[in-house]
């Protein structure tokens, strides 16, 4: 039997934070905190032979917990990674990305995207965009 289907998991967590969004004007320029959602997906073509999956949905939570966690009850503007950007949602989902991809590269998954979201109705994805690699995560290649 030949199979032509590609696989994607998705996990997702939560952390609280502050932040301010400087040199905008309205609310948000002041310190204000969110219960922030944040998502991850990966696609592979391979699963585990032994156990049948393409990765433990445990181990991607963890991967993603540990990015998480440095951002979790801090003021994002203190952070390294937000000195010279402002913490938005936009570029704390690039900043999940990053970090993410660099914790995923031994593991037989590829990144697809992260997604941040500051409510239920406010969200914003960060997605690899070179060409080749938003193929390979619509098909599910690795």
């Amino acid at each position: 039997m030949t199979r032509n289907g590609r696989w994607r998991l998705r996990v997702r967590t939560d952390f609280s934070a502050a932040h301010q969004l400087r040199h905008y004007q309205g609310k948000c320029e002041a310190l204000h905190g969110h219960n922030f959602s944040v998502e991850a997906e990966v696609a592979g073509d391979q699963l585990d032979a032994k156990v049948g999956y393409l990765m433990d949905f445990k181990d991607l939570k963890n991967r993603l917990n540990q990015v998480v966690d440095t951002l979790d009850h801090t003021c994002l503007n203190d952070l390294p990674g937000f000195s010279t950007c402002n913490p938005t949602s936009e570029e704390l989902a690039r900043y999940i990305f990053e970090a993410l991809d660099a914790l995923l590269q031994d593991s037989p998954v590829r990144l697809c995207w992260t997604m941040v979201a500051e409510k239920d109705s406010s969200m914003a994805f960060y997605e690899r965009c070179d060409h080749a690699s938003q193929d390979d995560c619509r098909r599910g290649i690795s």
